[in-house]
């Protein structure tokens, strides 16, 4: 995933206009500060400070062989259960072990605290590591995810299609059919919450930390954004007329990166983001007064 830098007067601000650009939580973004602000006289601080930001990249994380370790280890001390103190208390063969004893000449240290395994206790059989530990596939995190929802319709008695489009590591999943508002809720709160489920059911159950996976009910997402950059630009022709800057409602960060995309191109009005979440908004200002 491609770095995105910003900069601001503090570094939170900095961090905060990255997730705008990228258009996810701080949850999944990677930040490194690059920059900061220098303490100047009587409090004040100069230059601004300069951050870089990506979607973090998730990768397995096996932990197969600390759990073999363990149970190697385990196994030994199961096996030989004397084998501490034997290793402490047994004198040498040399009588290393009396007091004043010296060590035979040419024997290594390494071979001091070592006993001989007691004659006729089996040796420990070696944990084998499974054979299969890959990366889940992005078919069978899509698998995972139709399931799941197949299981969440049934449980609310609600009937629907799902389908799902495959580029690469992004996955999205769509479920379509009559009267599934009730999973979208209002301004699609609801819908990020069954998204967050389905990644847990479909992505975290079976180990898969590479697919990046968006849930849409019904086309809501592209309403949403649509009717998002209608609003946009209606905000930017009125205070393109007016010369004064306009605060929107509060906005999760995927819908703000709607509205800074939308303006983007134009030059006669910037937008910014203010405040933290969940009440961080976009403000359109005139470009001259920026």
């Amino acid at each position: 995933m491609e770095w995105v830098e910003t900069t601001a007067k503090t570094v939170e601000e900095a961090k905060e206009l990255a997730l705008d650009q990228l258009g996810v939580d701080e949850a999944d973004a990677e930040f490194e500060v690059v920059e900061e602000p220098r303490p100047g006289l009587f409090g004040r601080t100069r230059g601004e400070a300069r951050v870089r930001a990506r979607v973090r990249p998730s990768s397995p994380r096996p932990k197969v062989e600390r759990r073999d370790r363990r149970r190697k280890n385990g196994a030994d001390k199961a096996a030989n259960p004397s084998s501490d103190s034997a290793a402490t208390d047994a004198p040498s063969e040399s009588g290393a072990g009396e007091r004043g004893g010296s060590r035979p000449k040419g024997a290594s240290s390494s071979s001091r605290g070592r006993s001989p395994r007691p004659e006729g206790t089996p040796r420990p059989e070696k944990t084998e590591k499974p054979v299969n530990d890959q990366q889940p596939s992005p078919e069978a995190v899509a698998a995972e995810a139709e399931k799941f929802l197949r299981g969440l319709l049934d449980a609310l008695g609600l009937e629907g299609r799902t389908t799902v489009r495959l580029d690469g590591e992004e996955l999205d999943v769509s479920l379509d059919g009559d009267q599934l508002g009730v999973l979208i809720g209002p301004r699609g709160t609801t819908l990020l919450a069954v998204q967050d489920l389905v990644r847990v059911a479909s992505q975290r159950r079976i180990g898969d930390h590479q697919t990046r996976l968006r849930l849409d009910i019904s086309g809501y997402r592209e309403k949403r954004r649509v009717a998002l950059e209608r609003f946009a630009m209606e905000q930017a022709d009125a205070v393109a007329a007016s010369g004064e800057e306009r605060v929107l409602e509060p906005m999760p960060s995927a819908d703000r990166k709607v509205i800074h995309d939308a303006i983007g191109n134009r030059s006669d009005v910037v937008t910014r983001s203010e405040g933290e979440d969940p009440r961080r908004r976009v403000v359109i200002a005139p470009a001259s007064a920026d």
